[in-house]
């Protein structure tokens, strides 16, 4: 097994190198990064694929290869181990950044498929990197460098290269079982992984779970189980505060938040309601109409005109945290999210199109500045700045929309930051990332099965990797810069491509009407394997193999596996006899399919790992998942008594007043937004 390395040189974006100058000069009235923007005289750009092969290549192979590297219309620019770089280095940098060596990435997974369709089966991986050459009018410092290094690539997602790649190998190590001596040191215990891995533990859970273990299972836990219920039973996945007691200014409130929201739906009031307050997405009633379905879903065959009743859906969602950490992966996979919240619906459901929204602070563009920004604001180092959250989060959600299909065809976004009399600040420091998807549900398909003893869990979608560690957690606390590495581990990569096959799928189980095979489906979110496979089995319980879980490092620890919010994954529940048809349609859409386990009606979720006869996790869904106590939540009013009357600046006349509303960011035009989106998808 070796990697060869083909370079292709590439058009240097246009806007490259005013955007390099334009950060270089920022960064040098705010750091010690000197300003040398008039020092770069000029950008390259080249690509490297790195292919890693098992044998070596025949002639016929190794010309098939290069014609699928090859540019189009540049057939002489692939170069076999020449880098079009090579040559005169005085006064340049040259750096190349690649995908982490610790995953496949999803131009991996989709190359090597396409390599295999051409009957290049000997291509096991084939990653493509970026490589730019910068050449300079005079030396710059070793700190210039390293600064400019950072603007050019995603640290979350990528590495540098500092020498052509002769493995992916990442050295990692797997991590085993730790099992927490609960019984021995009583919370502390729990305190300190708590600590560790950002479990997100509140007083009130490590009281609980300390007599969990303690008093009612009599065992020590294991480090996975302790992961599984900080995600788990998160405020992100159980919304402890909107189904909360709460106490404001010292009086009890009669009703939840929850209670407050369902009440503008009174029971026994007819209603077009046909799902609400519960399962992925809201919906309501539709008609009977015409419909395209084909007559095979397993092999080519024609379309063909069926009758059936169509109920519109609606689902929406925020993915703030990630968006605010890694703006472009976050905002892409909370698109990713709530599409499988649409398919998800009811024993499947089909996406049809997008909103999206966008609220940040004060953008403070470059050499626009607006009289209401202030300037002096500070913003915390572990977020991106508000105007990379502008630009970057709509580009990532865009950009998902688009590689998967769906059209986005409404939205919004605004800015805001001030400081009231009182002098306490009001801002969007942390996001907000909202999208809304619409979709159609099946009238057949709304009411989702019952698990029982003997059906089949089944998950679809791509492998696991270490990506999305902790993220129910890490969006339910205060982000701060000590937990900034943790809270970049908890943010997700999205693979668009993955879940249009995965959607295909579902689209074909949802085609076939009364037949369809799914009985159950819920998407998988915050907590990864350990939150979706204990939601499909409940109340019933379930037995699993962790070996069985598809995953694409073989490093990765049982934790990770069962915790990782790896993307593009939804588990469903079949029956025995539907296993064959499945794995036909999964075949035809080339969409990974794993059996992971069987619904066993004991009421508990065992974890047994067959490498070596453990038994990670055991735990009684009704204590972890069914009756959980209620949390009080206590909070006062704020003493609004020093705000003040609006009072116009001196001077105002209609003009300048006209002048700074059409400013405001949701007052202008969106065509920054809008017209990147391809709305013809």
């Amino acid at each position: 097994m070796k990697i060869i390395h083909y370079y292709r040189k590439t058009e240097t974006p246009h806007s490259l190198l005013p955007s390099i100058k334009e950060q270089l000069s920022q960064l040098s009235s705010s750091s010690k990064v000197e300003d040398a923007s008039t020092k770069i005289l000029s950008i390259e750009t080249e690509s490297c694929f790195n292919v890693q092969i098992d044998d070596e290549l025949d002639t016929t192979s190794t010309e098939r290869l290069e014609w699928l590297l090859r540019e189009t219309f540049e057939k002489d620019g692939l170069r076999l181990e020449t880098s079009t770089f090579d040559g005169d280095s005085a006064g340049t940098l040259v750096a190349e950044f690649g995908p982490r060596m610790t995953f496949t990435s999803a131009f991996s997974s989709n190359a090597t498929s396409i390599c295999a369709a051409c009957g290049l089966t000997s291509i096991t991986r084939l990653e493509r990197s970026k490589r730019y050459k910068f050449t300079f009018s005079s030396a710059v410092s070793s700190v210039t460098e390293a600064a400019l290094k950072k603007m050019l690539y995603d640290r979350m997602t990528e590495e540098e290269y500092l020498k052509p790649l002769t493995t992916f190998e990442s050295g990692a190590k797997t991590e085993p079982v730790v099992w927490v001596p609960i019984m021995e040191e009583g919370r502390k215990a729990l305190e300190k992984i708590n600590n560790e891995k950002g479990l997100g533990f509140d007083d009130f859970d490590l009281d609980f779970y300390t007599e969990l273990f303690k008093e009612k299972l009599g065992r020590n836990p294991t480090d996975v189980e302790c992961f599984d219920m900080g995600q788990s039973n998160s405020e992100h996945s159980r919304h402890w505060y909107f189904s909360g007691k709460m106490i404001i200014d010292g009086e009890t409130k009669p009703d939840t938040l929850f209670q407050m929201v369902k009440a503008t739906l009174p029971k026994g009031v007819p209603n077009n309601s046909i799902i609400a307050f519960h399962d992925n997405s809201s919906s309501i009633r539709g008609y009977e109409c015409d419909a395209l379905v084909p007559s095979s879903v397993t092999e080519a065959g024609k379309m063909e005109v069926v009758k059936k009743t169509l109920h519109p859906i609606l689902t929406a969602e925020t993915h703030n945290f990630p968006s605010a950490v890694a703006p472009f992966p976050g905002a892409e996979t909370g698109t990713g999210g709530r599409l499988r919240d649409v398919m998800a619906t009811g024993r499947g459901a089909y996406a049809v199109a997008g909103v999206c929204a966008y609220c940040v602070g004060n953008l403070n563009i470059p050499g626009y500045a607006l009289p209401w920004e202030d300037d002096s604001f500070e913003y915390p180092s572990n977020l991106a700045s508000p105007l990379e959250i502008e630009v970057e989060a709509s580009n990532g959600a865009s950009d998902y929309g688009n590689k998967f299909g769906e059209p986005v065809i409404h939205g919004f976004t605004r800015s805001f930051g001030m400081r009231v009399p009182s002098g306490e600040r009001f801002e969007w420091v942390k996001p907000i990332m909202f999208t809304a998807g619409i979709g159609a549900l099946d009238g057949r398909h709304t009411t989702k099965g019952e698990p029982e003893k003997g059906m089949l869990v089944v998950k679809v979608g791509g492998p696991c990797y270490r990506i999305g560690i902790g993220g129910g957690a890490a969006s339910s606390r205060v982000q701060s810069s000590e937990n900034a590495a943790l809270d970049f581990d908890a943010v997700q990569r999205g693979d668009a491509e993955m879940e249009n096959r995965m959607n295909r799928l579902m689209r074909a189980c949802c085609d076939l009407g009364a037949e369809n095979p799914i009985i159950s489906v819920h998407d998988q979110g915050a907590g990864g394997n350990g939150n979706v496979l204990k939601e499909i089995v409940e109340p019933a319980g379930a037995e699993y193999d962790i070996r069985k879980v598809y995953v694409g490092d073989n490093t990765l620890s049982v934790l990770e596996i069962w915790g990782a919010e790896y993307q593009e994954n939804n588990a469903f529940l079949i029956l025995p006899s539907s296993e064959a048809l499945v794995q036909q349609i999964a075949d035809r859409e080339n969409c990974p399919i794993r059996i992971l386990g069987t619904v066993t009606g004991d009421g508990k979720v065992v974890v047994k790992d067959s490498s070596d006869g453990s038994t990670p996790v055991d735990l009684p869904l009704e204590l972890v998942l069914g009756k959980m106590p209620q949390k009080t939540f206590e909070d006062s009013h704020v003493d609004n008594s020093k705000l003040e009357p609006l009072v116009l600046p001196e001077g105002t006349t209609v003009g300048s007043a006209v002048d700074r509303v059409l400013r405001l960011l949701s007052v202008g035009s969106k065509r920054f937004l809008v017209h990147k989106v391809d709305r013809s998808v």
